[in-house]
């Protein structure tokens, strides 16, 4: 099926199947392949951040990450997609579907991608490095990323990663650069997901903000989606 576009951003109608063998064809070709998992909140910041707006817009595959995005699909374009291909469930698929794949890690506090890299290593993959997120100068630690050239680079650097993957793309030397939140915080055992009736009825947003307080500010940015689509839908 083609892209479809939700608040002027494409969107591939994948499920987690899909995008799985979408991605083992990038994992053939040697170039970075920069792929998205779109939420409501990623979609609201796009409006007005054009770098991030500039990454969804180039990535070469888009995913459905969020029951919003579902619902958007379905009032915007008329299509039902089937399912969310999510930053943390699509890189445990990952995991799985490619044993030995070489992975480095990117992100967290210190200590963070350390202990994911370990808990990434028990799943199967082969780790060829990671680094914290807490950095102030990007060029030493992309030039190490690409000594190490990954098959997937995971990225988990909130609001500045997509911008990061497309900004240094040419030199990573990955064959997949995936954004993927605070994914490696669950693999490192800091975080635990919602419950799994939560993520079945796709309702981990809201259990994530309500349990942690840190994250009420960003809680507008949803009703702000809301708003945006219905206003676009009329």
């Amino acid at each position: 099926m083609a892209r479809l576009e939700i608040l002027g951003l494409p969107l591939d109608p994948v499920d987690m199947e899909e995008a799985l063998l979408r991605i083992g064809g990038f994992l053939e070709e040697a170039r970075t392949h920069q792929v998205v998992t779109l939420n409501p909140e990623m979609a609201v910041r796009a409006q007005e951040d054009e770098a991030l707006r500039r990454a969804v817009l180039e990535a070469d595959l888009i995913t459905p990450d969020g029951v919003g995005i579902l619902w958007a699909a379905r009032r915007l374009c008329g299509v039902v997609l089937k399912e969310r291909v999510t930053g943390v469930d699509l890189t445990l698929a990952l995991l799985r579907r490619f044993p030995g794949l070489r992975v480095y890690l990117l992100g967290g506090k210190p200590g963070v991608a350390e202990r994911a890299a370990r808990e990434a290593e028990r799943l199967g993959a082969k780790v060829v490095g990671f680094h914290h997120g807490y950095f102030r100068e990007e060029g030493p630690v992309v030039e190490e990323i690409g000594k190490r050239a990954p098959d997937l680079l995971l990225v988990g650097m909130g609001e500045r990663q997509e911008a990061f993957i497309r900004r240094h793309k040419p030199h990573l030397g990955a064959r997949v650069a995936l954004g993927v939140g605070g994914t490696l915080d669950v693999l490192a055992g800091e975080a635990r997901r919602p419950p799994p009736w939560a993520q079945r009825l796709g309702l981990e947003w809201l259990v994530r903000v309500g349990l942690d307080p840190r994250r009420w500010r960003r809680a507008p940015r949803l009703w702000r989606f809301a708003y945006l689509v219905l206003r676009e839908g009329r």
